[in-house]
C-alpha cells in the first residue's frame, strides 16, 4: 500500500501501523480503546450540541475538532512506549537525551538517574501520554492535562535540543507546547467536551464548591 496521509490514517484506525503490529495481539485491545474514545467524543459533542445553543458555534466546533486531533496524536505517540516497562523506542530516545540535552545538568540527570531506573519511568511516561490522549479526546480536565503536557513537551524540547542523528526540529516541540498552552488558557474541554457537560449538570463543578467540585472546576 502506497504511503500517504489517507493510508496513514486508515492504518492508525485499523491497528496496522508498525507500532501496532509490534504489539502482537495486544493491538486489538488498544485499537478498541481508541475507537471507544473516538465514539465517546462524538457522543459527548452531540450531547453538548443538543443541550446548549451556545455550543453551536464555529469556535466551539473548531476547538473541539483540533482537540480531538491532538488527542489522536498523543494516542499514537503512546503506542511506541509499549511494551512495558521499557520499549526499545523509549530506551533509544532517552539515551539520545543523555548526549543531546541543552544543559549539562540535564544530561547528567538522564544518564545517572533516568536511564538506570527507566523500568520505573517507562510506565509513567506511557500513563502520562495515555492520560493526555484521554483528556483531549473526551474534553475532560483539559486545563490540568494541558499544563502537565506543557512540562512534558518542554522536557523533550530541551532533552533533544542539540544536533544529532536522527535530526529533530526543536520548533516542533515548541509548537506543541504552545497548542497545549492555548488549550489550557481557553479551557478547550468546554467546547463540546465533558468539561462543558459537567459545568451544566454538576453545580459543584460549575460553582467550584466542595473538594472534588473545586478540583474539577480548576482542572476543566
Amino acid at each position: 500500500m502506497a504511503k500517504n496521509p489517507i493510508t496513514d490514517i486508515w492504518q492508525f484506525l485499523t491497528a496496522t501501523t508498525s507500532d501496532y503490529l509490534d504489539l502482537g495481539s495486544w493491538r486489538f485491545l488498544l485499537v478498541a480503546i481508541l475507537w471507544t474514545l473516538l465514539i465517546s467524543s462524538v457522543l459527548i459533542a452531540y450531547k453538548n450540541w443538543k443541550e446548549d445553543a451556545e455550543q453551536r458555534s464555529s469556535l466551539h466546533v473548531g476547538t473541539c475538532a483540533v482537540r480531538v486531533l491532538i488527542g489522536c496524536m498523543w494516542f499514537e505517540a503512546m503506542l511506541w512506549k509499549l511494551p512495558l516497562p521499557v520499549s526499545g523506542g523509549l530506551q533509544y530516545w532517552t539515551e539520545q537525551e543523555a548526549t543531546r540535552a541543552a544543559f549539562e545538568f540535564h544530561r547528567h540527570l538522564v544518564k545517572d538517574f533516568l536511564l538506570p531506573y527507566l523500568y520505573l519511568f517507562g510506565p509513567l511516561v506511557f500513563l502520562a501520554e495515555l492520560s493526555f490522549a484521554i483528556s483531549m479526546l473526551l474534553g475532560f480536565a483539559v486545563r490540568a492535562a494541558g499544563v502537565l503536557a506543557i512540562a512534558f513537551v518542554l522536557q523533550l524540547w530541551l532533552g533533544i535540543y542539540l544536533p544529532g542523528n536522527p535530526a529533530e526540529w526543536p520548533w516542533s516541540y515548541i509548537f506543541l507546547a504552545i497548542l497545549m498552552f492555548l488549550f489550557s488558557l481557553h479551557a478547550a474541554g468546554r467546547s463540546l467536551g465533558v468539561d462543558a457537560w459537567l459545568r451544566r449538570h454538576v453545580p459543584a463543578v460549575r460553582d467550584g464548591t466542595g473538594f472534588l467540585g473545586k478540583i474539577l472546576h480548576i482542572a476543566g
